[in-house]
């Protein structure tokens, strides 16, 4: 069983940016996929932004060129930066991976953006 524990979520101001850190108990060298998801109220969860093993990398339309993905595989760990963040950012976040064919998510963080 694959363990992953978000952190960084909050409330920010909007144009304000954002730091939150994925750490998986299994070393994510090997993982098919990672990244995040968010969920806000009333609505589905939507991919925010995911990278695969191949090092190509997906976002989300609305947090193209304000968002970052990134990894390091020495502490297990997948990080999301969002910048210039608006309302419409507050959700719950949550990290995915996909280690062989089981998919494993996080508890989530909540990020609420103010206006």
């Amino acid at each position: 069983q694959v363990q992953l524990v978000e952190s960084g979520g909050g409330l920010v101001q909007a144009g304000g940016s954002l730091n939150l850190t994925c750490r998986s108990s299994k070393n994510t060298f090997g993982v098919n996929t990672i990244g995040w998801y968010r969920q806000a109220p009333g609505k589905q969860r939507v991919l925010v932004a995911i990278g695969r093993k191949d090092g190509s990398v997906t976002y989300e339309d609305s947090v193209k060129g304000r968002s970052t993905i990134s990894r390091d595989n020495a502490k297990n760990t997948v990080y999301l930066r969002l910048n210039h963040l608006k309302p419409e950012d507050t959700a719950v976040y949550y990290c995915y991976a996909l280690y062989g064919h089981t998919t494993y998510w996080g508890q989530g963080t909540q990020v609420t953006v103010s206006s």
